[in-house]
């Protein structure tokens, strides 16, 4: 049986990113949207809500995005959709080192 085995990239510095506001970079051909929330956790999420909208350009509350063009809550822990609505985005693994910003893909 093989293993995945998760590739490391480093995608930001932690001092460039706006505090609660998106900032996207492209991994490996993947859209991928960082949050830096106000408790000092940075959370990674793919760009694109389940009806396909920007997450980027949500409002962040908490640990929830509100996704601009349907005003979805969607969780930035695992990146489900809030009830009423349903459905979920791809979250990523992110790791914090001597002020870097990585990714595991």
């Amino acid at each position: 049986m093989k293993t995945k085995v998760n590739k490391k990239y480093k995608v930001a510095e932690l001092d460039e990113l706006p505090l609660q506001e998106g900032w996207v970079v492209t991994v490996a051909d993947e859209e991928i949207v960082l949050f830096s929330l106000t408790g000092g956790d940075v959370r990674a999420v793919e760009n694109l809500c389940p009806k396909g909208g920007p997450i980027a350009e949500g409002i962040v509350s908490g640990e929830y995005v509100f996704t601009p063009l349907y005003d979805w809550k969607i969780s930035l822990i695992d990146g489900k959709v809030q009830a009423p609505d349903t459905g979920s985005i791809k979250t990523y693994q992110v790791e914090i080192a001597d002020g870097n910003v990585y990714l595991y893909l």
